[in-house]
C-alpha cells in the first residue's frame, strides 16, 4: 500500500511545493498536461502524488483518503470543525503567506479596534433595524474570532467572489478577507483595523490522523518524513 500525498494541482502554491520538497531530495511532477490530475514521485518508493485543489485537501485529510496533504492553515481550521483531531501539523513550508483579517471602511475615521466596530454594530442595528453585515468565505474562524472578542451584534454573510468590492456594492459594511499586502483592500477604500487579525496563514504540511495504515505503508510513511528531516 502507498503513501498518498496531495499537492495543489496548480499555480505558485503547487510550484513552491514542489520547489520544497525537490530540495530534499523528493522530486514531485506533473504527469502529461496541465489538465491532468495524476503526479509522479521520484527519490522515494511507495509514495503517490495526488493534485487537488488546495480547497479539497482538507476534506480528503479528514476522510482519510490522503495520508499527507499540503495546503493553507485558514483552510484546514476553517473547513474542518475539531481539526486537531483529524489532522497533524508536520511542517510549516515558508511560502502562501496570508493574514485573515478584519477591515472596514476607510471613512470610519472613528473605528480602529473591534470595540470600537462593536459600538458601530449596536448603533447600526438601532438605526437600521437589522445586524452589521460582515462579508467573508470564513465563517467558522470569523465566528469563533469575534465571539473570544466579545462582538455580538453581526451578521455574516457569505462572499465566494471579491469580497472587497460588497462594501462597495453596498451588500455588506466590513469583511473578513485573506490579505498578504492589503493593496486590495486599501484600493477599495478599506482599512483593517488595528486588532482585526484573525489568523496568520501559510502553506503547511499536514498528516491525517484519521487515514488507515497498514506496517507498509507505515514504513514509507517513517522514510518519507526522515527524507524530509521530519522524523
Amino acid at each position: 500500500m502507498s503513501i498518498k500525498l496531495g499537492v495543489p494541482s496548480k499555480g505558485r502554491l503547487m510550484e513552491k511545493t514542489f520547489d520544497w520538497f525537490g530540495a530534499r531530495g523528493v522530486r514531485l511532477s506533473r504527469a502529461g498536461s496541465d489538465r491532468e490530475y495524476a503526479g509522479a514521485v521520484d527519490g522515494i518508493d511507495g509514495v503517490e502524488l495526488v493534485l487537488l485543489s488546495a480547497g479539497e485537501i482538507p476534506r480528503e485529510l479528514s476522510a482519510g483518503r490522503i495520508h499527507l496533504g499540503v495546503t493553507g492553515t485558514d483552510l484546514v481550521r476553517e473547513k474542518l470543525g475539531g481539526w486537531e483531531q483529524k489532522v497533524e501539523e508536520l511542517a510549516q513550508l515558508g511560502f502562501g503567506h496570508a493574514d485573515l483579517v478584519i477591515a472596514v471602511p476607510a471613512a470610519w475615521v472613528d473605528v480602529d479596534t473591534l470595540d470600537d466596530l462593536d459600538a458601530v454594530a449596536s448603533a447600526f442595528r438601532a438605526q437600521h433595524g437589522f445586524r452589521l453585515r460582515i462579508a467573508t468565505k470564513y465563517h467558522r474562524l470569523v465566528r469563533d474570532f469575534l465571539r473570544d472578542q466579545g462582538v455580538a451584534d453581526y451578521q455574516l454573510v457569505d462572499s465566494q467572489g471579491a469580497t472587497e468590492g460588497t462594501v462597495k456594492f453596498e451588500t455588506a459594511e466590513a469583511v473578513a478577507d485573506i490579505t498578504s499586502s492589503g493593496d486590495t483592500l486599501r484600493a477599495n477604500h478599506l482599512k483593517v483595523l488595528s486588532d482585526g487579525l484573525v489568523l496568520q496563514s501559510q502553506a503547511t504540511l499536514f498528516r491525517s490522523r484519521c487515514a488507515v495504515l497498514c506496517d507498509d505503508s507505515r514504513a514509507v510513511l517513517a522514510k518519507l518524513l526522515e527524507q524530509l528531516s521530519l522524523d
